[in-house]
C-alpha cells in the first residue's frame, strides 16, 4: 500500500500554469507525435514490464511515441509539484487515490474519453470520476482480505470464512480458535486509521461529513466500529504488551501457525505461500454491509497536455489492453483493474491461496479511504493514536472518539 498527500498549496499554484496550455491541447493531433509519460509505479523492478507496454502500444499506433521517465516513489510527489509548478510537467502522469481529489478540484487533470468503459471494473473506474467524468484511469489495484489457517479450523471442527460470514461469525470463531495458553490466537485486524474507517464502512457508517469539512464517525455506528477492533485486543488477539502492532507481528505470527485469521492485503500471498499447513482467502466480513478496502494507483492525463487525444489513447491502453493484463498477470506486478473474467484466469489458477476469486469478489463493495483536502496525513495518525489510548485502556471508545473528532476537525478545518 502506497498513500502520501501533497500540498495543496503547490496543486493550486499550479493549476493556472496548466490550464493556460488547454488551448493547444484542444487541437486534434496530426501526423507524429511524442508524448511524456512520468511514473512510479514501474520502478524498483517493473521497469521492462512498463516497456514492454509501451512497445506494443507503440506497434499498434506508429505515430505515437512515448518517452518514459520512471522517478523513486518516494521523490515521485516532488517531482510532480516541481513540474507541475513550472510547466513542465508530463502528458500523463501516476496518481494515487488519496491524491486525486485535490488534483482534480485545482484542474491539473484533463476530462478523459473512454471508449471501452466496459473493460473496467466499474468500482475502481468510478473512483476516478466527478460529477460522472472521468478524469484519470485505474492502472492496478490490491485488496485486503481474510486470511485464515485451515488446519485450525479442522482442528476444532469448525466451517471455514465465506463470502456470507458477518462479524458476528468471525468473532464466533475466534473465540473458538483462541488459546491463549498454547500462544494461539483466533484473530489479527490492526487497530489504525486504516481498518477503522474500513470497519465503519461494515458498518453502515461514514468517517466524513457529506462535503468533508468535518468527520462524522463520532455515532452508534463509529463507536461500535471501534469497540469491533479494540475489543479484540486481549481477548481473541494479542495485546500490545505482547507484540501487537509491531512491523510484521501479525504475518510471523500466522507464518508460525499461531493465528487462525488475519485481516492483511493480498501482498501478503508471497511471504506466505510457503507455509506448512493449509490456509486461504475469503472476503472481509461486515456487520450492516461487506466493505473491503481497496488501494489502487492510476494514471491521468494533464489539462495542459498539446496532445490529449495521443496521451488518453495511451492511457487507456496502459490500463486496459490485453498486452498490459497478460504483463501484469505473468511478472504478478499488482493486478489489473478490468472487468473480464476470462482474461485472468491465469491468476485464479495460481496456487496459494485456491480461493483467489475472492480478491475480486471484495471488489463489488468497497471502501476508499476518506480524503481530505489538508491535513490528511495528520488525520490519519490522529486517528490511529486515539484508537491505540482505546485499546491500551487509558481512554474508553466514547472519549478516544470524542478527542478524535476535536483534533481532526481542528486539523481539516483550518
Amino acid at each position: 500500500m502506497r498513500t502520501t498527500a501533497f500540498a495543496a498549496v503547490g496543486i493550486a499554484a499550479a493549476a493556472a500554469i496548466a490550464l493556460s496550455g488547454c488551448a493547444a491541447g484542444d487541437a486534434a493531433d496530426d501526423g507524429q507525435v511524442t508524448i511524456t509519460y512520468t511514473n512510479f509505479i514501474s520502478n524498483d523492478g517493473n521497469e521492462e514490464n512498463l516497456q514492454a507496454i509501451v512497445d506494443a502500444f507503440e506497434e499498434e499506433n506508429p505515430d505515437i511515441t512515448v518517452e518514459v521517465t520512471t522517478l523513486p516513489y518516494a521523490d515521485y510527489g516532488t517531482a510532480l509539484q516541481t513540474d507541475l509548478a513550472a510547466g513542465t510537467v508530463a502528458d500523463l502522469f501516476d496518481i494515487e487515490y488519496a491524491n486525486y481529489a485535490q488534483y482534480q478540484a485545482n484542474g491539473v487533470l484533463a476530462e478523459l474519453p473512454v471508449e471501452n468503459t466496459d473493460a473496467y471494473r466499474q468500482s475502481l473506474l468510478e473512483a476516478y470520476q466527478t460529477d460522472g467524468t472521468q478524469f484519470a484511469l485505474p492502472s492496478s489495484f490490491s485488496a485486503v482480505v481474510l486470511y485464515y489457517n485451515a488446519d485450525l479450523f479442522d482442528a476444532a471442527g469448525l466451517e471455514y470464512p465465506t463470502s456470507d460470514w458477518t462479524w458476528a461469525d468471525e468473532q464466533a470463531a475466534a473465540e473458538q480458535l483462541t488459546d491463549a495458553a498454547a500462544g494461539v490466537w483466533g484473530d489479527h485486524q490492526p487497530v489504525s486509521f486504516y481498518e477503522f474507517y474500513k470497519a465503519l464502512a461494515q458498518n453502515g457508517g461514514d468517517f466524513l461529513s457529506e462535503d468533508g469539512t468535518e468527520v462524522a464517525f463520532n455515532t452508534p455506528e463509529g463507536i461500535e466500529a471501534a469497540q469491533w477492533l479494540v475489543g479484540k485486543s486481549g481477548t481473541v488477539m494479542p495485546t500490545i504488551e505482547q507484540g501487537q502492532g509491531t512491523p510484521d507481528f501479525d504475518t510471523n505470527l500466522f507464518k508460525d501457525g499461531k493465528l487462525a485469521m488475519l485481516h492483511t492485503g493480498i501482498w501478503v500471498f508471497g511471504a506466505v505461500a510457503d507455509v506448512p499447513f493449509g490456509w486461504d482467502i475469503a472476503v472481509e466480513p461486515g456487520n450492516a454491509q461487506q466493505a473491503s478496502a481497496v488501494f489502487s494507483n492510476a494514471v491521468g492525463v494533464s489539462s495542459g497536455s498539446e496532445h490529449p487525444e495521443a496521451a488518453a489513447k495511451f492511457a487507456e491502453f496502459l490500463t486496459s489492453s490485453d498486452v498490459m493484463v497478460q504483463v501484469r498477470l505473468d511478472s504478478g506486478w499488482e493486478l489489473p483493474p478490468i472487468s473480464d473474467e476470462a482474461a485472468l484466469a491465469t491468476y485464479l489458477e495460481k496456487d496459494k491461496p485456491a480461493n483467489r476469486q475472492a480478491v475480486f469478489d471484495s471488489l463489488d463493495g468497497i471502501a476508499l479511504p476518506p480524503v481530505v483536502a489538508e491535513g490528511q496525513q495528520e488525520m490519519q495518525d490522529i486517528m490511529t493514536e486515539e484508537l491505540v489510548e482505546a485499546q491500551s485502556g487509558r481512554k474508553t471508545v466514547e472519549e478516544a472518539l470524542a478527542s478524535a473528532e476535536e483534533r481532526i476537525n481542528a486539523v481539516i478545518g483550518r
